[in-house]
């Protein structure tokens, strides 16, 4: 312990934040075991309220705190739980944990933590979200890289299996990643519990992106095995590591295509004849993707349609699998403009599992879309109350706001989704705007640096950016960013339409009609109408302004 804490008064002893022992929210779970008996004497509401956080940071707390919200995977077997939690659950998981700490301490409290750089990620993003979050004079946060050595892991493979299991399960990739590695290091290669490991590991590596590491472990499973079942398995998973590639330039379709392939002719000869309808559906539904990929949305609804009538055959197995299918289905009628019959699939996905808050998000899109703005609301507010705190959904309710005209609450929103994600890029070009709309220049101009720090040439963020120069009468600075915002995307209307107000305030009026009449071309606005109209009647283009005044 630094010789500067020792005058310090904390809240509980050190904490060890090394997750050798523990393993995922090592520094959560202390914090917890100290807080949620406090918190239950004098606000029971507080702790339900954070139900699904506090069990997934601190599983041995279940017994006092009753799960209120559940998703369907809890209660059934491991071969159906097919879902694994993307990255971003953790954050999640932490801005809720956060907002527990910061209402159930006493202000002033103090904690420290030790072996910060041996913690699991999961505490490392959580240390970060608190000390962003809580106000230093509610709880002061101190915390040091060192600390002492805990002693090496001598957990059995079914402990080991266990943790990796509950790892996969809450997603808690890093940790899934690493522990699973350990546990194929202590078990047979091409074994029933090796593979299970090996699964476990290769889907963990994959959702981390580290996609070659991946490949590496089902490589050594189908070196390691002859086992049918694992070699359409790993088939599978090793085409999804192109197929879900976050970056475009980076997915090898026609490669990913020869995988699933050979995954479906295995899973078409599996004996038993369940196995081989849940094994072929899944199968096909990873095809559908790649056929998404390549634009080729009537194959993929083909696909995707093979893979529910299969399903039919499971009786009341495989739920979850019904609910991707019925969703992914949803998504490509959607697409393929059969609205009604995507809202229904939406609505039958929904029912399998009510505690799922994504198919609120997509259906709340799709009637946002269609201009039922009261029934979107509805899905957005379900899927915030559905899990811990959604920065997409605050997103996506803000866009709603937006179109409403109710801009204090869209900008209410928006701040909700950067205090909750401050790397959502997409609520900094929003709330710019919508700041630069209301004349609130200054604070328009604090998002746009923000945003343009997180993505350096952002055309939108430029865009604002001009419209604030303009405004300031730096004229100069304001043609520099507009013209970098209409190169980098020729396609952006309000890019067009700014630099056009620009070059009329710098006495280009030829010019400004320019830009202006292309905005109109790539997005007819009034308001570019009305601009043009301006620009044409200082040309003496009397009979053209006139027209624009009329579209105005």
């Amino acid at each position: 312990m630094p010789d500067q804490w020792r005058t310090a008064r904390l809240m509980i002893p050190l904490i060890d934040g090394h997750r050798r022992p523990r393993g995922p929210y090592t520094v959560a779970a202390a914090l917890l075991r100290h807080l949620v008996p406090r918190a239950l004497e004098r606000d029971g509401e507080l702790v339900a309220a954070h139900d699904i956080e506090i069990r997934a940071a601190a599983p041995e707390l279940a017994g006092l705190v009753p799960a209120r919200r559940v998703t369907i995977d809890a209660g059934l077997p491991d071969d159906e739980r097919i879902l694994v939690p993307a990255p971003r659950r953790t954050l999640r998981l932490a801005n809720g944990l956060a907002e527990f700490f910061r209402d159930a301490v006493r202000p002033g409290e103090t904690i420290a933590v030790c072996n910060t750089a041996e913690a699991d990620p999961t505490d490392t993003e959580l240390l970060d979200v608190m000390t962003r979050r809580i106000p230093p004079e509610t709880l002061t946060i101190l915390s040091c890289s060192g600390g002492p050595e805990p002693p090496p892991d001598t957990r059995d493979t079914g402990e080991l299996w266990e943790l990796v299991d509950r790892c996969t399960r809450d997603g808690f990739l890093h940790a899934a990643a690493e522990l699973g590695e350990r546990g194929m290091a202590r078990t047979e290669p091409g074994g029933r519990r090796w593979w299970r490991f090996a699964q476990r590991t290769a889907t963990a590596l994959g959702g981390l992106g580290r996609t070659a590491e991946a490949r590496a472990v089902w490589d050594q499973v189908r070196a390691s095995s002859q086992d049918p079942a694992m070699h359409a398995a790993a088939a599978y998973g090793t085409a999804m590591l192109d197929a879900r590639h976050p970056d475009p330039e980076r997915r090898d379709l026609g490669r990913a295509r020869r995988w699933i392939n050979e995954a479906i002719a295995i899973s078409g000869l599996l004996p038993d004849p369940a196995e081989r309808a849940f094994k072929l559906g899944f199968d096909r539904n990873g095809l559908a993707l790649i056929e998404l990929r390549h634009g080729r949305l009537g194959a993929a609804l083909s696909l995707v349609e093979s893979a529910i009538e299969l399903a039919g055959q499971l009786g009341e197995r495989h739920p979850l699998h019904r609910m991707v299918l019925l969703a992914n289905r949803a998504q490509l009628l959607a697409a393929l403009g059969h609205v009604k019959e995507a809202l229904e699939d939406y609505t039958a996905a929904i029912a399998l599992d009510p505690a799922f808050p994504d198919h609120y998000l997509e259906r709340g899109n799709l009637l946002f879309k269609l201009g039922r703005h009261d029934e979107a609301l509805g899905d957005f507010e379900r899927a915030m109350r559905a899990g811990p705190p959604l920065p997409e959904a605050h997103y996506n309710r803000a866009e709603l706001r937006t179109v409403r005209g109710e801009i204090d609450d869209a900008l209410a929103d928006l701040g909700r989704v950067i205090e909750l994600d401050p790397s959502y890029l997409d609520a900094y070009i929003n709330r710019a705007g919508l700041l630069a709309a209301a004349g609130r220049d200054e604070e328009a101009r604090r998002d746009v640096t923000a945003g343009l720090a997180l993505a350096p040439g952002n055309p939108h963020l430029l865009t604002v950016l001009g419209q604030l120069e303009t405004a300031a009468g730096r004229l100069e600075e304001a043609r520099a960013a507009l013209d970098l915002a209409v190169e980098s995307a020729p396609g952006l209307a309000t890019a067009w339409g700014n630099r056009g107000v620009l070059r009329y305030a710098a006495g280009d009026l030829e010019g400004a009609v320019a830009d202006l009449t292309r905005a109109i071309e790539l997005q007819p606005e009034p308001d570019l109408h009305a601009n043009r109209a301006v620009a044409l009647r200082a040309l003496g283009r009397e009979a053209e302004a006139e027209a624009d005044d009329r579209l105005a």
